[in-house]
């Protein structure tokens, strides 16, 4: 159904179990969260929070430029030849990521180098939106670090990015960068109706702005104590009724009904043993918009790009007149 891709996308995907690597993938994300909050505490607001988010690299995760007092900034995981950068215009400093280096000692390097470096940051120095609460400068626990394990991530990260681009430019909306949210360590992009949404009363400051508008996001997380698998997903928002009574492909993946709503899910073992890998997540993440958007209302037919592989009469029929989206009371 979709167009063929560049043939550096069709490589093997290699496996990344969860129990496997639990600790060090606990490890990392914790890293990513020192980074995450350095980035907000440097960088201008942006709608649903879009500027504090870290993005795939080519040897690791990178905060990209920021912009300091003393010229340009930019701190890179290096999950290739596993470092910790730290890059001005004058300089690269940095460390070693070795089994053993707890987030009390990483966080302890970096903010001695950004000291160095004259570069003055002042984060909430403790984890965000996960069960670990203890201060990045007190947590000497959290210290594995398998080198190999963070490569396969890395490949799988940026392997997904490219698909996520890829999808991400059939639709002329507005949408959002392919990018990692640190708090949940999730690789995401994010489509958009153009409306507004109603926003919970109780809803936190984070929440409400990442949440103001009719969207559609897509993703891919690694797993967690819930999930223990990584997975490909999608959610709808606000979620229309008869989300989950609307088909998904391929035949693996499926509807899970959480607190927070429904999400399509596909495991990412069913993807990385396809027989088209890039064309079985394209196939998922089509499915999981036209069921959203459907339902909700957006115009499928406007807003696809001229070079969405999925034909004019479907988005046609697909576009219905009015949206019943279940609000939030």
């Amino acid at each position: 159904m979709y167009a063929e891709r560049r043939s550096t996308m069709s490589s093997g995907l290699p496996p990344l179990p969860y129990a496997e690597w639990e600790p060090t993938k606990t490890t990392l994300h914790l890293w990513a969260q020192i980074l995450g909050k350095t980035k907000l505490a440097l960088t201008p607001m942006r709608n649903h929070w879009w500027n504090v988010t870290l993005h795939p690299s080519t040897k690791g995760i990178t905060t990209r430029r920021l912009a300091v007092a003393t010229g340009n900034l930019e701190i890179e995981l290096d999950l290739t030849d596993h470092r910790l950068h730290v890059r001005t215009g004058q300089d690269d400093d940095g460390f070693a990521l070795v089994e053993g280096l707890s987030v009390a000692e990483f966080h302890h390097r970096l903010t001695a180098i950004l000291d160095r470096l004259e570069i003055e940051v002042h984060i909430r120095p403790e984890p965000f939106g996960i069960p670990v609460t203890t201060p990045f400068a007190d947590d000497r626990e959290h210290a594995s670090y398998d080198p190999n394990a963070a490569s396969r991530y890395l490949q799988v990260l940026q392997w997904s990015a490219d698909a996520f681009e890829e999808f991400a430019g059939w639709y002329c909306g507005k949408t959002s960068p392919v990018h990692l949210f640190w708090h949940s360590f999730d690789l995401a992009v994010s489509r958009f109706s153009g409306r507004r949404a109603p926003v919970a009363p109780d809803a936190d400051r984070v929440t409400a702005e990442a949440y103001s508008h009719e969207v559609i996001s897509f993703g891919f997380w690694a797993g967690d104590q819930q999930q223990a698998f990584p997975a490909y997903y999608s959610y709808t928002a606000p979620e229309p009724g008869g989300l989950r009574e609307r088909p998904l492909r391929p035949a693996t993946a499926r509807w899970l009904e959480q607190p927070s709503g429904s999400l399509a899910l596909l495991a990412y073992d069913d993807v990385r043993t396809a027989a088209d890998a890039e064309a079985t997540l394209l196939e998922f993440l089509q499915a999981a918009f036209e069921a959203g958007a459907s339902l909700a209302g957006w115009d499928l037919l406007d807003t696809a790009t001229s070079w969405c592989p999925v034909p004019s009469d479907r988005l046609a029929q697909l576009t219905l007149p009015s949206p019943t989206t279940r609000r939030a009371p």
